[in-house]
């Protein structure tokens, strides 16, 4: 008898039955799911927001306050990590600020482009669909409010497969999902409390460290761009729909080194490769691959030199990528 009732609710008044919760049909909108993709990246960074989340990979976890605010000057944003050692990182536009306060350092650094929860996704999403099956899921809430899922199945074996959660009337991410070729989950980030738009106080955004770091050590960090038709290296063994999107020479004012660096994406996944000399380290390095959390990374030593790449990838995808890296010929 209940579960006729729950039929007849569900047919006669157009609504589903989630988790004991009663949710209308209508709050699935009728975007497709690519243009939930482009909802959700425009909201990260137009939208005025405060809340906590929470950062879970393999056995560990990692809670953080983020406040995101919009103005006529731009985006001013608040990343603070609320376990283990204060940390916090301040962001106006391309200007970021990393308070490490157990290390009394303030890390200065221009960055043109920010990747980081809730703003995980790229402005464009034209690659998207060639390499990855797009689909909308269920409406699920998180954090109290209703939300759409986005499945992005990976169409080969060079990439993870992704679960994004998108609060139905903003667009902004509640919660994104890495998962394996078994659908078994790698990362995941999850607002567990979360104010969207509405009265937030501005102070939110300032550092609880800015009178004492006065007398911190600040380190500034300088990129200089490369252009990415040329350079020192080549790269054999490129991956299908990675392409070049960074070259960078990094510099940092403490230890005068430089290091390349470049990034490569595919839209949504990304890949680092940093090639530095190895100077006077004279231990023997192997080609290795490992994992750090959800990174993955691979090493291996050419010419004096240590290539270092990594990132949410499958570690077959680095080695391939690294195994091809060359200098290129003079």
């Amino acid at each position: 008898m209940r579960g006729g009732l729950a039929k007849w609710m569900t047919n006669t008044l157009g609504v589903v039955v989630l988790s004991g919760v009663f949710f209308p049909v209508q709050a699935e909108s009728s975007l497709d799911a690519a243009a939930w993709l482009e909802k959700m990246a425009t909201a990260a960074q137009k939208l005025n927001y405060t809340g906590t989340f929470v950062y879970q990979s393999g056995g560990s976890t990692e809670t953080s306050k983020v406040t995101h605010l919009v103005n006529a000057s731009g985006e001013q944003e608040k990343l603070e990590v609320l376990d283990g050692s204060p940390r916090e990182v301040i962001r106006n536009n391309d200007e970021v600020k990393c308070f490490l306060a157990a290390e009394k350092i303030v890390i200065v650094e221009t960055r043109r482009k920010q990747k980081g929860f809730p703003a995980l996704l790229p402005p464009s999403f034209a690659s998207l669909e060639e390499f990855y099956k797009i689909s909308r899921g269920e409406v699920a809430r998180v954090a109290g409010y209703e939300s759409q899922l986005i499945i992005l199945e990976p169409k080969d074996n060079l990439r993870y497969g992704h679960m994004l959660w998108a609060e139905v009337r903003s667009g902004l991410m509640l919660k994104a999902r890495m998962v394996n070729e078994k659908n078994e989950p790698i990362e995941q980030f999850a607002f567990s409390q979360l104010q969207i738009e509405g009265s937030i106080n501005r102070e939110l955004i300032k550092s609880k460290f800015e009178v004492e770091s006065a007398t911190w050590r600040v380190q500034h960090v300088h990129a200089e761009e490369n252009n990415l038709s040329v350079g020192e290296w080549a790269f054999k063994t490129p991956l299908p729909g990675f392409k070049k999107t960074a070259g960078m020479r990094r510099h940092s004012a403490s230890s005068g080194t430089g290091t390349s660096h470049f990034v490569f994406s595919d839209g949504l996944a990304s890949i680092s490769v940093f090639i530095e000399p190895l100077g006077e380290r004279k231990e023997k390095i192997e080609p290795a691959t490992y994992s750090v959390g959800a990174i993955n990374v691979y090493k291996r030593v050419l010419d004096g030199r240590l290539i270092t790449i990594l990132g949410e990838v499958p570690p077959a995808s680095l080695k391939r990528l690294g195994d091809g890296i060359e200098p290129k010929k003079k």
